[in-house]
């Protein structure tokens, strides 16, 4: 992955909120991911995304064949300090495109 200088600017909250529930007498647990932002933060997370999505990987020398580029966004530098460690990046890889194996399709 190469260095970047922080593209997010203004306010940028990412937090994993774990919930419990008793239905017909069975605890449902799970984990929902928080992302909450000034308008400022929450437009340069969707600049990011976009420069990522419209990456050309195959362009990119510093990735091998088979590696998919992404970011860190990292809590009190890019993210605030409550923030947990974000990594973005591309489900496909280079040069093959294809998705990693642990991936599982949505169902539709």
């Amino acid at each position: 992955m190469k260095k970047f200088k922080s593209e997010i600017t203004g306010h940028l909250d990412v937090i994993i909120a774990s919930n419990e529930d008793e239905f017909e007498g069975k605890i449902e647990r799970w984990q929902d991911v928080l992302i909450h932002g000034d308008p400022e933060g929450l437009r340069s997370l969707a600049k990011l995304l976009v420069k990522i999505a419209n990456l050309d990987q195959d362009k990119i020398t510093d990735i091998p064949v088979g590696a998919r580029e992404h970011f860190h966004l990292r809590p009190d530098i890019e993210l605030g300090k409550s923030s947990v460690q974000v990594v973005v990046g591309r489900l496909d890889a280079k040069g093959t495109g294809r998705f990693y194996d642990k991936y599982e399709q949505k169902s539709k």
